[in-house]
C-alpha cells in the first residue's frame, strides 16, 4: 500500500467510524435464499460486518462453515460470536493462506464499490472458490434516474450512505458491474435490482424488452458461478 492509499484509508475510516451500527448489522436474506441447503458447504464473504448474514446461512443450514473478512475490529468482534472465523484487515492488502477452492460461495454484499482496485481483489479472491461455486454481489447503481437526474442539474452531493456514500471509491452501472465479474473468471446466471420492482416498473421493464431497467435499479444484485 503507497502512502497516499493508506492516508486515504485513515480518511475514510473516519467516515465509517460515524456510520450507525446498522450500516454493519443488516442480514443479507435476498442473498442467504439464493444458496443451496448444504450443511458442508463452506461459505466466504468479504466484508462480514458484525455476521448476520453469515449467522442467517448458517442458522438455515445453508452451510457448516462460514467465514467473514472485516477490515473493523469493532464490528469483526461481533462477527466472532456467530461466525466460523473472522479475519480482519484489508481484502486488498491481506495474504490469505487458504487453500485454492476451499469455498462453495462467496458474497461481496456492498463491498466492491469501496475498494481501490475492485477487479484486483475479485480475482485475488476467485482462485479460493471451486469452479462452479457461486458468487452473489450487489452495488449501488450510479445509473439510476435519480441520479442521472443529479447530474443533469449539476450536483454530486456526497451523503452518509446509499449511491453518493461519501466512503465510495468506484461507481458502477449494470453493464459495467457485470464486465467487473466477468473478467474475475464468473459467469452471469442472474442480475437485476437488490428490491423487486414495484408493479408500475415491471410493466415498462417488459414494455420495454428491459431496454430501461438501468434507470429503475437502486442497487444492482448479481449472481454468477466460477468458470
Amino acid at each position: 500500500m503507497t502512502l497516499q492509499s493508506a492516508e486515504r484509508a485513515d480518511d475514510l475510516s473516519l467516515f465509517y467510524a460515524a456510520k450507525p451500527a446498522s450500516y454493519f448489522s443488516n442480514a443479507r436474506a435476498d442473498f442467504v435464499d439464493r444458496l443451496p441447503v448444504d450443511a458442508s458447504a463452506s461459505i466466504l464473504e468479504i466484508g462480514c460486518g458484525t455476521g448476520a448474514t453469515g449467522a442467517l446461512a448458517l442458522h438455515e443450514g445453508r452451510c457448516g462453515r462460514y467465514v467473514g473478512v472485516e477490515l473493523f475490529e469493532t464490528a469483526a468482534a461481533q462477527a466472532r460470536r456467530v461466525l466460523s472465523e473472522v479475519i480482519v484487515g484489508n481484502v486488498e492488502t491481506l495474504d490469505f493462506d487458504w487453500q485454492p477452492a476451499s469455498f462453495d460461495a462467496v458474497i461481496f454484499s456492498e463491498v466492491l464499490e469501496h475498494l481501490m482496485h475492485p477487479g484486483d481483489a475479485l480475482k485475488a479472491i476467485s482462485r479460493f472458490v471451486r469452479p462452479g461455486g457461486l458468487l452473489l454481489a450487489s452495488s449501488p447503481n450510479i445509473s439510476h434516474w435519480r441520479v442521472v437526474r443529479e447530474l443533469i442539474s449539476g450536483r454530486f452531493e456526497l451523503a452518509d450512505q446509499g449511491v453518493f456514500d461519501r466512503t465510495h471509491l468506484r461507481w458502477f452501472t449494470p453493464h459495467s458491474f457485470a464486465e467487473l465479474i466477468e473478467d474475475a473468471g464468473f459467469v452471469i446466471s442472474e442480475m437485476g435490482p437488490v428490491t423487486p420492482f414495484s408493479e408500475t416498473t415491471e410493466w415498462i421493464s417488459r414494455l420495454s424488452g428491459g431496454c430501461f431497467d438501468h434507470l429503475f435499479m437502486t442497487q444492482i444484485a448479481v449472481a454468477a458461478y466460477k468458470r
